[in-house]
């Protein structure tokens, strides 16, 4: 059975991830509109695959994949997040490092190893990369590895297996809260600029009314207090539709 319906970017505590899940099937089915039932474990394992699902009816998935590997999904709009970092729908990434490094800049960190969750990630790879340009990264650190998750790569850089990782802002506040212990030794030294955060995607074979249904949804999870537990646990503070032309500048 495949996930029409699913959150897999910033499930760092499973219970606040499925208690969104289903608050936002209730308010889609409660508009027509067909969510699927609730599969454990939901879309980690093959990402791609997931979002490019023909009857998907709605994802969370990152800007930088959104504009180099997913050129026919449609944009629905964006969570505003209200972890510090955030402003509206834009968020940034933390350079994180090890407190040893904490007096240091990014100029320092020239010749050293950087660890990024993934080379199609925008906040742990593409903001790094554009945050040291124009040099390469290959050329700008000693080496560049690749952890598979945020997570990962703030214990890769705990452990001294790298030395600086670039975090999603809203990841980072998720851990302080939900693994404080995970972070201690570790100080953001300085910050990316603002890019649009996460888009919500849907099929492309969405209609423009089930498009509006959806965005309908979102509308009413982010303004009904019945949900206001569900939102504050995931950080989501509003909604707003945007198209992928709010994207179109990342792979620069």
């Amino acid at each position: 059975m495949s996930n029409r319906l699913a959150f897999p970017m910033y499930a760092v505590n499973r219970n606040d991830t499925d208690a969104l899940w289903r608050a936002v099937q209730h308010l889609l089915v409660a508009r027509g509109v067909p969510a699927g039932e609730l599969i454990p474990g939901g879309a980690e394992a093959a990402l791609l695959a997931h979002w490019q699902q023909p009857d998907l009816i709605l994802s969370q998935t990152c800007g930088y994949p959104l504009v180099t590997q997913l050129p026919n999904v449609q944009v629905v709009g964006c969570f505003h997040y209200t972890s510090p970092g955030c402003e509206g729908i834009h968020y940034r990434s933390f350079l994180v490092v090890r407190d040893e490094d904490k007096h240091k800049t990014v100029a320092d960190f020239r010749g050293r190893r950087a660890v990024c969750n993934s080379p199609d990630s925008q906040s742990g790879f593409n903001a790094l990369r554009k945050r040291v340009a124009p040099v390469l990264l290959n050329d700008y650190f000693s080496g560049v590895t690749f952890s598979g998750s945020h997570r990962q790569s703030l214990v890769n850089v705990k452990r001294g297996e790298g030395d600086i990782a670039a975090i999603d802002c809203v990841t980072f506040a998720l851990l302080q809260r939900h693994e404080p212990a995970l972070l201690k030794g570790l100080v953001a030294i300085d910050r990316t600029p603002l890019t649009p955060g996460l888009p919500l995607i849907t099929s492309p074979t969405t209609s423009p009314e089930m498009l509006h249904a959806i965005r309908d949804a979102l509308n009413a999870l982010v303004s009904d207090p019945e949900y206001r537990g569900v939102r504050d646990a995931v950080l989501i503070k509003d909604f707003s539709e945007a198209g992928r032309q709010a994207f179109s500048h990342l792979p620069g």
